[in-house]
């Protein structure tokens, strides 16, 4: 336990970019903009803007904190290190629930879009035992398929862009009835479900055991993977907008799609979703397994799942462990509501991300506190504001968490006291 065996470093800045990239691209473009639509109308460019700054926010806390404490973990390892033990549990219990759900819906997403009518469920598992191998076998061939997912995704969405704008959009149709049609209300609930869509920078903090020069490549990694995902949002937000109307987006599941039409950019763009939805699963999966080492190092999950491979140097046992339980919700779960699900965790994992930054000194610091207190507040605003069922079952998988570690500390005895 003192010495517990180390991950290699072998992520430098472009490799650890295009991971946050992937893992932030494939989820929102394809996947976020119906739900926000639906609750804000136009005013989804209002609540992109307030995702994007409480985004840029959290990746100052992340990028601060991953600077300082260069391990594998995230604000698992930040929370327990700045807080304590208990708030870096919660926050990445709610980590872990939550981006298993999203690893599901990303494999589910992927066979919506790559397999034949009847075949959903079984492709979306045969997805999840490849990338999981892929994991399996070592960071740089997960950094290598990244980066060819990444550069693809951008193509498509080019060629998609290109064909949207190069028929005939309404430009006035990017206000609609106005941006604050929907009230203040639903452009935070629109804010609160785009914020799913921004949380893939987390990934490249969570894998920092495995990064080189950790406190220069992590801040510029996190830095550049959010800037080019914003600019892809905002132009893919306005295209949608112009194209099909803020109805019409709220309307379809897959808008990009009906923006498009039929023909041959159909097929691109619906090349384009399989293979971003398989990016994000890659890079959920990756951080999964990472994250879950952290906690089994310190016994909040089991400790046989702190195993590191001999050869491939990568939590074997936890990657195998989240892909299993990822194939079982895949199996038996209805998915639908997992980006709000997705968001309650994730926002509450960011509010101690913001906490721990907010208490660490001047020589660790590298941006003002003022944005970890906007962060931290912005972060309980869009959780209030996100669906009810979204907020009920958040609340539940968090009760379960607490009386899980609870037990678990009581089990323990004396020795669970000293985790504590």
């Amino acid at each position: 336990m003192n010495n517990p065996p180390a991950l290699a470093r072998r992520l430098g800045t472009f490799d650890a970019s295009l991971i946050g990239l992937g893992s932030m691209i494939g989820a929102g473009v394809f996947a976020a903009f119906t739900p926000a639509a639906a609750v804000a109308g136009s005013g989804l460019l209002v609540g992109l803007v307030v995702a994007a700054l409480v985004a840029f926010c959290n990746a100052t806390s992340s990028a601060q904190l991953a600077a300082a404490y260069p391990t594998s973990g995230g604000t698992y390892v930040y929370g327990r290190e700045r807080l304590g033990p208990w708030p870096g549990f919660l926050a990445c219990w709610g980590f872990v629930i939550g981006k298993t759900a999203s690893a599901a819906a990303m494999a589910m997403t992927f066979a919506a879009y790559a397999a034949p009518p009847g075949w959903e469920r079984p492709v979306a598992i045969a997805a999840v035992v490849l990338l999981t191998a892929v994991n399996y076998h070592g960071v740089t061939r997960t950094a290598g398929l990244t980066r060819v997912l990444v550069i693809a995704v951008l193509l498509a969405l080019g060629i998609a862009v290109a064909a949207c704008w190069g028929g005939s959009p309404d430009p006035g149709n990017i206000l609609g009835d106005g941006l604050l049609s929907h009230g203040w209300y639903g452009i935070l609930q629109s804010a609160g479900l785009l914020f799913f869509a921004f949380a893939g920078y987390a990934r490249i903090a969570t894998m920092g055991e495995e990064v080189v020069e950790p406190r220069r490549t992590i801040p510029r990694a996190i830095t550049i993977a959010l800037g080019i995902t914003i600019l892809v949002y905002a132009v893919i937000a306005v295209t949608l907008l112009a194209s099909l109307g803020p109805d019409g987006v709220a309307g379809n599941p897959t808008p990009l799609a009906a923006a498009v039409g039929s023909g041959w950019v159909s097929v691109v763009v619906r090349v384009g979703a399989a293979v971003a939805s398989l990016g994000a699963l890659l890079a959920l999966v990756a951080g999964l397994g990472r994250t879950s080492l952290a906690m089994a190092r310190e016994h909040d999950l089991p400790h046989a799942l702190a195993a590191v491979h001999s050869r491939y140097k990568v939590p074997h046992r936890a990657e195998v462990t989240i892909a299993v339980v990822i194939c079982v919700v895949i199996a038996v779960a209805d998915l639908r509501g997992a980006i709000g699900f997705s968001s309650f965790g994730v926002l509450l994992y960011y509010l101690v991300a913001n906490v721990a930054a907010f208490t660490q000194s001047v020589e660790d610091r590298r941006y003002p506190k003022v944005l970890q207190v906007l962060g931290a507040v912005a972060c309980v605003v869009l959780v209030a504001t996100l669906p009810p069922l979204s907020i009920g079952l958040g609340v539940l998988m968090f009760a379960v968490g607490i009386v899980y570690r609870l037990v678990r500390l009581r089990v323990r005895g004396g020795h669970g006291s000293a985790l504590g």
